[in-house]
């Protein structure tokens, strides 16, 4: 198991090169992680739903993306409440006080869950979930070394040394683990090192006479890595000067932001996160992005002042894009009765489209294929709650293997969608950029950039770390 002692210590990452690079040897391989908390998530071959990061380590292993792979998945809808996704289905909306008392059933589904994986696979590869030091989760823990303990797995501790204070980090964190958590821990791998690392080694040999316990290997800095997220927006890109400027502004429940990797790796896109209280220049493309609260993010859009911005972008030629929950709020209102969302009501949208959403409680989960309605190969999948209706779906945006998708204005300007993932064909991404403004784009296969930093991880790994000496 590869527990961290921070939130982006580099445990998916480490699981990912682990997983490829075993793979690579010819062992049969499975990631694993018990309790995810993420808003980017993506449907299996099962029909369900599990973290982001959890897919793409199935391609690391080479396997088929399954719900077994994260069978408790929390998608957090407020401060205080989450949806509570197990075995790939969502089986309720709970505060922390209720899921905390849940907890044993959760249990259930993940020994369930390990167990099937563990009767198939040579190695099960383990994530934990933020640090195992966390005073105030120790009861009833499920994430880290509450389940490492249950099935009796060793346990190795990841660092980011970028951060700072990486022995303090771990010393830190061993030093609050009961004394059978403490035993449980093999060693350790230090992450996103940069500079010469005999400068580390009298830090790496006290480390280890310090805690009695080895140092595995200390992995380099990898810039440019195209690997989808868990759930922190990453900004970094490389793009020209007179690239095409694509702006998102970043709601408070923002989820699958993942759809725009390939823009951000994209060298003549020049992508944006619009954050509170920033100013957005003038741009060429405004996507609206998903939500896991698309009422209250369209509210606090409005309170942003981006609805004003819409209209006045629009006036000048600009076009709009809005994907799932940002496709919602482009019409004139969402609706959810039954409070799957949050408290029940409607909302008024943005009014951009003549459409109105109404939530169900049924989950559209979907992996699709199709081209857009202009030309242009598309591959994706839905995630989303409820049906949107109206005259302007007449104009489908999409052409899916199960029937139009989305919805276009008459003067082509504002285009929606339930797609994620619309820009990661080569195709589609070109298409789509067009219609934004920039002709002959030259995107590339995000898939294939994904593939070729799944490579380039495992490499990394296998010369920081002895696989051999790993328990």
């Amino acid at each position: 198991m590869i527990q961290g002692t921070t939130s982006d210590a580099g445990k998916s990452t480490l699981v990912a090169g682990l997983a490829r690079a075993w793979a690579r040897r010819g062992v049969a391989v499975a990631p694993f992680k018990p309790q995810n908390m993420a808003l980017n998530s993506a449907v299996t071959v099962d029909g369900g739903e599990i973290g982001r990061s959890q897919y793409l380590q199935a391609q690391a292993a080479g396997i088929a993306p399954t719900t077994d792979l994260n069978p408790v998945l929390l998608k957090p809808s407020s401060d205080v409440g989450a949806q509570v996704i197990v075995h790939g289905r969502a089986v309720a909306a709970m505060n922390a006080g209720d899921y905390h008392q849940y907890k044993k059933q959760a249990l259930a589904a993940v020994l369930a869950s390990h167990a099937r994986l563990a009767a198939i696979y040579e190695r099960v590869v383990v994530e934990g979930a933020g640090s195992p030091a966390e005073i105030n989760l120790r009861e009833g823990d499920i994430a880290n070394m509450g389940f490492a303990e249950a099935v009796d797995c060793p346990v190795i501790l990841v660092a980011d040394i970028d951060r700072g204070g990486v022995f303090a980090q771990l010393v830190g964190t061993l030093e609050l683990l009961s004394e059978s958590e403490r035993a449980r821990v093999a060693g350790f791998v230090i992450n996103r090192f940069r500079g010469d690392i005999a400068l580390l080694q009298p830090g790496l040999d006290w480390l280890e006479a310090r805690t009695g316990k080895p140092v595995f290997g200390v992995l380099e800095y990898l810039h440019g890595l195209h690997l989808d997220a868990e759930d922190a927006i990453d900004t970094q890109q490389t793009a020209a000067d007179d690239a095409l400027i694509v702006q998102v502004p970043v709601t408070p429940r923002i989820s699958n932001h993942t759809d725009f990797d390939a823009l951000r790796a994209h060298p003549r896109v020049d992508l944006r996160f619009v954050g509170p209280g920033e100013i957005p220049e003038p741009a060429d493309l405004i996507v609206l992005a998903g939500s896991k609260n698309t009422r209250a993010d369209c509210e606090w859009l409005k309170a942003a002042g981006w609805g004003d911005r819409l209209k006045r972008h629009l006036r000048y030629g600009g076009k709009v894009l809005g994907i799932c929950g940002g496709y919602q709020m482009l019409g004139q209102e969402i609706a959810d009765p039954d409070g799957i969302e949050d408290s029940p009501g409607t909302t008024a949208g943005f009014g951009l489209f003549d459409l109105a959403t109404r939530l169900d409680r049924a989950k559209h989960l979907q992996n699709v294929t199709g081209a857009l309605a202009a030309g242009g190969a598309v591959a994706g999948y839905r995630i989303h709650c409820g049906v949107t209706t109206g005259a302007d779906r007449a104009r489908p945006f999409l052409y899916l293997e199960d029937g139009p998708d989305g919805a276009l204005s008459a003067d082509g300007q504002i285009a929606g969608t339930y797609l994620h993932g619309l820009f990661d064909t080569a195709a589609g991404c070109d298409a789509i950029l067009a219609w934004a403004g920039l002709a002959d784009a030259g995107s590339g296969d995000q898939s294939e950039r994904r593939e070729a930093s799944l490579e380039r991880l495992a490499d990394a790994v296998e010369a920081a770390i002895d696989l051999e000496a790993l328990p």
